[in-house]
């Protein structure tokens, strides 16, 4: 067993000190040994020790509550759900603790810079329905952004590309020539210090696809660690937020047909307070 452990886990956790330590235990709670033989199909548990995590600033607000949806305004630097380094800190552990509902989950996702709206249900059951109408773009997005003026920029303009995120890198990437799978209308709205607040409307939902292009028409947007170039910041740095706010969303209910439309309270420039 130990080496079969240290065959799947060496590059996650101390196999040889979690052996030692008795941290590995079977189905009925008895510690597994080292030198025990393997045996197909037998459950192994054990818990990974976390890193005690830093409290991102901001407030989940609770924009509405019923009994399908929950809607939130999320902070930037908050994870949507958790995972890597993100566990503690992330929309579902905190709402789920806050609001005792254990089996909230989110119906799309926010990158962890990324603020503003975010639906999320209320019980596995209503689920289905509502991630069927974000798959068949039956759900209406807007986005704002900061960024810098060109004033040679010919707006509005609608983007399209091809772009592609390989798993495990950290940029997306635009493919020339390959199909169109991206596409987003830009607007300038107004003119705030110098820059840019730029209206967002996403025809599609690519990974990074607003930052890509925006970045694309050259006003990459402020605060972005990823584009055009990534920036070695501490996970835990909360300086410079993201000046990206998912600020509105609208939908026809696919349980009951009624017309649902949530918005953001906050505001560009974002504050590291979210």
């Amino acid at each position: 067993m130990g080496a079969w452990l240290r065959h799947r886990l060496t590059e996650r956790v101390d196999v040889s000190a979690m052996l030692e330590a008795g941290l590995f235990v079977d189905e009925d709670g008895r510690p597994v040994r080292d030198d025990d033989s393997f045996v197909h199909g037998r459950y192994i548990f054990f818990h990974r020790e976390l890193r005690e995590e830093p409290v991102v600033p901001g407030k989940v607000l609770v924009l509405h509550q019923d009994e399908r949806l929950v809607v939130v305004d999320k902070p930037p630097f908050l994870s949507t759900i958790p995972r890597g380094k993100h566990i503690m800190q992330s929309v579902v552990v905190r709402m789920r603790a806050e609001l005792g509902l254990p089996e909230l989950s989110p119906l799309h996702r926010l990158d962890r810079g990324t603020s503003g709206v975010l639906l999320l249900a209320t019980e596995q059951r209503w689920r289905g329905p509502y991630q069927t109408a974000f798959e068949r773009r039956k759900v209406d997005k807007t986005y704002r952004a900061l960024a810098p003026l060109r004033p040679e920029l010919e707006l509005p303009v609608v983007v399209r590309n091809h772009i592609r995120k390989e798993r495990g890198t950290l940029q997306a990437e635009v493919v020339p020539g390959a199909p169109v799978n991206a596409e987003t209308l830009v607007e300038l709205e107004r003119e705030v210090d110098g820059l840019g607040v730029y209206r967002l409307t996403p025809r599609t939902g690519r990974t990074h696809q607003l930052r890509l292009h925006l970045w694309g028409l050259g006003i990459p947007i402020v605060g972005d660690q990823l584009y055009p170039e990534v920036r070695d910041v501490p996970v835990d740095e909360f300086r410079d937020p993201l000046q990206l706010l998912a600020a509105h969303i609208a939908f026809d209910d696919p349980v009951d047909g009624r017309r649902r439309e949530f918005s953001s309270v906050r505001s560009l420039p974002l504050s590291a307070q979210g």
